[in-house]
Protein backbone atom coordinates (compact mmCIF):
# COMPACT_ATOMS: atom_id res chain seq x y z
CA UNK A 1 0.00 0.00 0.00
CA UNK A 2 1.46 3.21 -0.70
CA UNK A 3 1.91 5.44 1.88
CA UNK A 4 0.56 9.34 1.65
CA UNK A 5 2.31 12.36 0.90
CA UNK A 6 1.60 14.35 4.13
CA UNK A 7 2.74 17.19 2.15
CA UNK A 8 -0.59 17.40 0.47
CA UNK A 9 -2.22 17.66 3.71
CA UNK A 10 -0.92 20.96 4.18
CA UNK A 11 -1.32 22.00 0.97
CA UNK A 12 -4.99 21.02 0.90
CA UNK A 13 -5.42 22.91 4.01
CA UNK A 14 -3.63 25.98 2.89
CA UNK A 15 -6.05 25.96 -0.65
CA UNK A 16 -8.98 25.52 1.67
CA UNK A 17 -8.03 28.27 3.54
CA UNK A 18 -7.00 31.05 1.52
CA UNK A 19 -9.53 29.92 -1.42
CA UNK A 20 -6.80 30.62 -4.58
CA UNK A 21 -3.38 29.02 -5.51
CA UNK A 22 -1.57 32.34 -5.61
CA UNK A 23 -2.65 32.58 -1.49
CA UNK A 24 -1.91 29.30 -0.82
CA UNK A 25 1.34 29.32 -2.40
CA UNK A 26 2.53 32.15 -0.85
CA UNK A 27 1.87 30.47 2.62
CA UNK A 28 3.71 27.41 1.43
CA UNK A 29 6.67 29.26 -0.11
CA UNK A 30 6.17 27.98 -3.44
CA UNK A 31 5.48 29.32 -7.04
CA UNK A 32 2.05 29.52 -8.05
CA UNK A 33 2.84 26.88 -10.96
CA UNK A 34 4.40 24.82 -8.03
CA UNK A 35 1.22 25.04 -6.10
CA UNK A 36 -0.93 24.56 -9.65
CA UNK A 37 1.41 20.74 -9.84
CA UNK A 38 0.54 20.37 -6.31
CA UNK A 39 -3.21 20.55 -6.50
CA UNK A 40 -3.24 18.31 -9.43
CA UNK A 41 -2.00 15.62 -7.19
CA UNK A 42 -4.28 16.48 -4.85
CA UNK A 43 -7.10 16.31 -7.10
CA UNK A 44 -5.50 12.36 -8.48
CA UNK A 45 -4.88 11.26 -5.43
CA UNK A 46 -8.49 12.42 -4.02
CA UNK A 47 -10.27 11.14 -7.36
CA UNK A 48 -11.79 14.81 -7.40
CA UNK A 49 -11.64 18.11 -8.92
CA UNK A 50 -11.43 19.67 -5.36
CA UNK A 51 -11.94 23.49 -6.98
CA UNK A 52 -13.64 24.29 -9.69
CA UNK A 53 -13.51 27.65 -11.85
CA UNK A 54 -16.54 29.76 -11.17
CA UNK A 55 -15.90 33.19 -13.05
CA UNK A 56 -12.36 33.93 -12.21
CA UNK A 57 -12.43 32.15 -8.72
CA UNK A 58 -11.63 28.75 -7.35
CA UNK A 59 -14.56 27.09 -5.68
CA UNK A 60 -14.57 24.56 -3.72
CA UNK A 61 -16.53 21.18 -4.35
CA UNK A 62 -18.95 19.59 -2.49
CA UNK A 63 -16.31 17.00 -1.36
CA UNK A 64 -13.47 19.35 -0.63
CA UNK A 65 -15.63 21.49 1.75
CA UNK A 66 -17.07 18.12 3.35
CA UNK A 67 -13.09 17.53 4.51
CA UNK A 68 -12.61 20.97 5.53
CA UNK A 69 -13.12 20.38 9.14
CA UNK A 70 -11.21 17.11 9.38
CA UNK A 71 -7.73 18.28 7.21
CA UNK A 72 -7.65 21.22 9.29
CA UNK A 73 -7.52 19.13 12.57
CA UNK A 74 -5.30 17.07 11.38
CA UNK A 75 -2.85 19.44 10.64
CA UNK A 76 -3.40 21.11 13.97
CA UNK A 77 -3.28 17.81 15.81
CA UNK A 78 0.29 16.96 13.83
CA UNK A 79 1.83 20.35 14.42
CA UNK A 80 1.25 20.22 18.36
CA UNK A 81 3.19 16.30 17.81
CA UNK A 82 6.36 18.19 16.28
CA UNK A 83 6.07 21.13 18.73
CA UNK A 84 5.30 19.08 21.85
CA UNK A 85 7.46 20.55 24.27
CA UNK A 86 9.35 23.11 22.43
CA UNK A 87 9.00 26.66 22.77
CA UNK A 88 7.33 28.41 19.70
CA UNK A 89 8.66 31.52 18.51
CA UNK A 90 5.90 33.93 18.54
CA UNK A 91 7.38 36.90 16.60
CA UNK A 92 8.49 34.54 13.84
CA UNK A 93 5.30 32.76 13.21
CA UNK A 94 3.22 33.79 10.56
CA UNK A 95 -0.35 33.23 11.22
CA UNK A 96 -4.04 34.27 9.90
CA UNK A 97 -6.87 34.48 12.63
CA UNK A 98 -10.11 34.52 11.57
CA UNK A 99 -12.37 36.30 13.99
CA UNK A 100 -16.19 37.20 14.42
CA UNK A 101 -16.72 39.34 16.68
CA UNK A 102 -19.14 42.29 18.13
CA UNK A 103 -18.51 45.86 16.75
CA UNK A 104 -18.99 47.00 20.38
CA UNK A 105 -15.60 44.65 21.15
CA UNK A 106 -13.79 46.08 17.81
CA UNK A 107 -14.77 49.48 18.77
CA UNK A 108 -13.35 49.44 22.66
CA UNK A 109 -10.45 46.63 22.04
CA UNK A 110 -9.55 46.63 18.71
CA UNK A 111 -6.70 49.19 18.91
CA UNK A 112 -5.20 47.81 21.77
CA UNK A 113 -5.42 44.18 20.86
CA UNK A 114 -3.18 45.15 17.98
CA UNK A 115 -1.08 46.82 19.77
CA UNK A 116 -0.35 43.44 21.77
CA UNK A 117 -0.22 41.42 18.03
CA UNK A 118 2.59 44.20 16.67
CA UNK A 119 4.36 43.76 19.76
CA UNK A 120 4.23 39.86 20.68
CA UNK A 121 3.30 38.45 17.11
CA UNK A 122 4.57 40.53 14.28
CA UNK A 123 3.61 38.65 11.27
CA UNK A 124 0.31 37.56 12.52
CA UNK A 125 -2.57 38.89 10.18
CA UNK A 126 -6.29 39.38 12.03
CA UNK A 127 -9.18 39.22 9.55
CA UNK A 128 -12.34 40.07 11.10
CA UNK A 129 -14.95 37.78 9.56
CA UNK A 130 -18.81 39.36 8.87
CA UNK A 131 -21.63 37.81 10.35
CA UNK A 132 -23.04 35.40 7.46
CA UNK A 133 -26.60 33.23 7.49
CA UNK A 134 -23.89 29.88 8.42
CA UNK A 135 -25.02 29.04 12.55
CA UNK A 136 -21.84 30.62 14.90
CA UNK A 137 -20.97 27.22 15.94
CA UNK A 138 -21.01 25.23 12.93
CA UNK A 139 -18.46 28.14 11.73
CA UNK A 140 -16.33 27.25 14.44
CA UNK A 141 -16.30 23.81 13.69
CA UNK A 142 -15.74 24.04 10.16
CA UNK A 143 -12.77 26.23 10.64
CA UNK A 144 -14.54 29.17 8.75
CA UNK A 145 -13.51 31.20 12.39
CA UNK A 146 -11.44 30.79 14.34
CA UNK A 147 -12.65 32.66 17.37
CA UNK A 148 -15.94 34.13 18.20
CA UNK A 149 -16.52 37.05 20.45
CA UNK A 150 -20.25 37.73 20.81
CA UNK A 151 -23.11 38.71 23.86
CA UNK A 152 -23.61 35.53 25.53
CA UNK A 153 -25.34 32.87 23.70
CA UNK A 154 -25.99 28.87 23.55
CA UNK A 155 -23.42 27.04 21.46
CA UNK A 156 -22.59 23.33 20.78
CA UNK A 157 -21.63 21.24 24.08
CA UNK A 158 -17.94 20.82 22.61
CA UNK A 159 -17.72 24.32 21.80
CA UNK A 160 -15.10 26.21 24.85
CA UNK A 161 -16.56 29.69 26.03
CA UNK A 162 -15.19 32.14 28.33
CA UNK A 163 -16.71 35.01 29.96
CA UNK A 164 -14.83 38.60 28.72
CA UNK A 165 -16.93 41.24 30.64
CA UNK A 166 -20.42 43.15 30.90
CA UNK A 167 -22.23 45.67 29.48
CA UNK A 168 -25.40 48.02 29.62
CA UNK A 169 -27.00 49.73 27.04
CA UNK A 170 -27.25 54.06 27.38
CA UNK A 171 -28.94 56.11 24.60
CA UNK A 172 -27.41 58.31 22.48
CA UNK A 173 -28.13 61.19 20.80
CA UNK A 174 -26.66 64.23 19.41
CA UNK A 175 -25.39 66.52 21.57
CA UNK A 176 -28.29 69.62 21.63
CA UNK A 177 -30.81 67.29 21.29
CA UNK A 178 -34.16 68.76 22.66
CA UNK A 179 -34.61 65.50 24.77
CA UNK A 180 -32.01 66.98 27.26
CA UNK A 181 -34.66 69.92 27.85
CA UNK A 182 -36.47 67.89 30.76
CA UNK A 183 -36.23 64.77 32.37
CA UNK A 184 -36.02 62.08 30.24
CA UNK A 185 -39.08 59.35 31.35
CA UNK A 186 -40.48 56.61 29.62
CA UNK A 187 -42.71 58.44 27.54
CA UNK A 188 -40.97 61.23 26.66
CA UNK A 189 -38.18 58.25 25.03
CA UNK A 190 -40.80 57.14 22.87
CA UNK A 191 -41.53 61.28 21.45
CA UNK A 192 -38.72 60.77 19.08
CA UNK A 193 -37.81 58.47 16.40
CA UNK A 194 -35.46 55.50 16.80
CA UNK A 195 -32.60 54.49 15.17
CA UNK A 196 -32.16 50.03 15.23
CA UNK A 197 -28.77 48.59 14.80
CA UNK A 198 -29.40 45.07 13.24
CA UNK A 199 -27.06 43.49 10.79
CA UNK A 200 -30.10 41.12 10.23
CA UNK A 201 -32.48 43.59 9.41
CA UNK A 202 -34.42 43.81 12.86
CA UNK A 203 -36.28 47.04 13.83
CA UNK A 204 -37.66 45.03 17.57
CA UNK A 205 -34.92 44.83 20.61
CA UNK A 206 -34.85 44.25 24.20
CA UNK A 207 -35.70 48.23 24.11
CA UNK A 208 -39.28 47.22 22.72
CA UNK A 209 -39.81 44.62 25.12
CA UNK A 210 -39.09 47.02 27.71
CA UNK A 211 -41.17 49.75 26.77
CA UNK A 212 -44.16 47.07 26.05
CA UNK A 213 -44.47 46.24 29.80
CA UNK A 214 -45.36 49.81 30.45
CA UNK A 215 -47.60 50.15 27.80
CA UNK A 216 -45.57 51.85 25.80
CA UNK A 217 -44.42 51.75 22.24
CA UNK A 218 -41.00 53.35 20.02
CA UNK A 219 -41.13 54.29 16.26
CA UNK A 220 -38.28 52.78 14.46
CA UNK A 221 -37.54 55.05 11.89
CA UNK A 222 -34.35 53.80 10.77
CA UNK A 223 -32.53 50.36 10.51
CA UNK A 224 -28.85 49.92 9.89
CA UNK A 225 -26.81 47.02 9.86
CA UNK A 226 -23.67 48.95 11.76
CA UNK A 227 -23.36 51.40 14.74
CA UNK A 228 -21.21 53.42 12.84
CA UNK A 229 -23.60 54.17 10.31
CA UNK A 230 -26.35 55.01 13.21
CA UNK A 231 -23.71 57.29 14.99
CA UNK A 232 -23.08 59.64 11.74
CA UNK A 233 -26.87 59.50 11.41
CA UNK A 234 -28.18 61.16 14.47
CA UNK A 235 -25.73 63.88 14.07
CA UNK A 236 -27.74 66.19 12.50
CA UNK A 237 -31.46 64.60 13.38
CA UNK A 238 -33.32 64.06 16.50
CA UNK A 239 -33.06 60.66 16.28
CA UNK A 240 -32.04 57.92 19.17
CA UNK A 241 -29.64 55.46 19.30
CA UNK A 242 -29.38 52.85 22.04
CA UNK A 243 -26.30 51.48 22.54
CA UNK A 244 -23.83 49.00 24.41
CA UNK A 245 -22.12 51.58 26.99
CA UNK A 246 -19.02 50.19 25.89
CA UNK A 247 -19.74 51.07 22.67
CA UNK A 248 -21.20 54.81 23.04
CA UNK A 249 -17.92 55.64 25.03
CA UNK A 250 -16.00 54.80 22.75
CA UNK A 251 -17.72 57.32 20.38
CA UNK A 252 -17.32 59.75 22.90
CA UNK A 253 -14.32 59.56 23.25
CA UNK A 254 -13.12 59.85 19.52
CA UNK A 255 -14.82 63.37 19.28
CA UNK A 256 -18.47 62.79 18.07
CA UNK A 257 -20.74 65.39 18.71
CA UNK A 258 -23.30 63.31 21.30
CA UNK A 259 -24.64 62.57 24.29
CA UNK A 260 -25.24 59.65 26.32
CA UNK A 261 -28.25 59.41 28.89
CA UNK A 262 -29.09 56.39 31.11
CA UNK A 263 -32.33 54.89 29.93
CA UNK A 264 -35.14 55.35 31.81
CA UNK A 265 -36.27 51.42 31.10
CA UNK A 266 -33.18 49.69 32.15
CA UNK A 267 -32.21 46.59 30.88
CA UNK A 268 -30.51 43.51 31.30
CA UNK A 269 -26.94 42.96 31.44
CA UNK A 270 -25.35 41.48 28.27
CA UNK A 271 -22.20 39.25 28.73
CA UNK A 272 -19.74 39.43 26.39
CA UNK A 273 -17.98 35.53 25.79
CA UNK A 274 -15.13 34.47 23.39
CA UNK A 275 -15.77 30.91 22.28
CA UNK A 276 -13.66 28.04 19.73
CA UNK A 277 -13.37 25.19 18.72
CA UNK A 278 -11.36 22.29 21.13
CA UNK A 279 -8.74 21.63 18.13
CA UNK A 280 -7.40 25.18 19.09
CA UNK A 281 -7.39 24.75 22.62
CA UNK A 282 -3.87 23.80 22.85
CA UNK A 283 -2.68 25.64 20.09
CA UNK A 284 0.18 28.35 21.42
CA UNK A 285 -0.87 30.78 18.89
CA UNK A 286 -4.24 30.81 19.61
CA UNK A 287 -3.84 30.11 23.21
CA UNK A 288 -1.72 33.58 23.16
CA UNK A 289 -4.73 35.44 21.56
CA UNK A 290 -7.17 34.41 23.72
CA UNK A 291 -5.38 34.91 26.50
CA UNK A 292 -4.04 38.41 25.19
CA UNK A 293 -8.12 39.02 24.82
CA UNK A 294 -9.30 38.65 27.78
CA UNK A 295 -6.45 40.34 30.01
CA UNK A 296 -7.43 43.35 27.57
CA UNK A 297 -11.06 43.00 28.57
CA UNK A 298 -10.50 42.72 32.56
CA UNK A 299 -8.70 45.68 32.19
CA UNK A 300 -10.38 48.51 34.43
CA UNK A 301 -11.75 51.33 31.85
CA UNK A 302 -9.71 53.98 33.72
CA UNK A 303 -6.53 51.30 33.21
CA UNK A 304 -7.62 51.48 29.44
CA UNK A 305 -7.63 55.11 29.18
CA UNK A 306 -4.56 55.37 30.80
CA UNK A 307 -2.55 53.12 28.67
CA UNK A 308 -4.29 55.30 25.33
CA UNK A 309 -2.75 58.10 26.38
CA UNK A 310 0.58 56.62 26.42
Amino acid sequence: MTRPDLNLLLALDALLDEGSVIGAARRMHLSAPAMSRTLSRIREALGDPVFVQVGRKLVPTPKALALRETVRTAVAQASQVFSSGTQIDLKSLARRFNIRATDEFVSAHLGHLLDAVAREMPRATLRFAPEEDDVDEEALRNGRIDLFISASRKLGPEIRVQSLYTTTFVGVARANHPIFDDEITPERLTRWEHISVSRRGKAAGPVDDALEAQGLRRHVALVVPSPYTALFALQNSDLLLPLPRHLANSALAAGLRIRLFDLPTPLETVLLTQAWHPRLEADPAHQWLRHTIHALCQEHPAQAAMRAKV
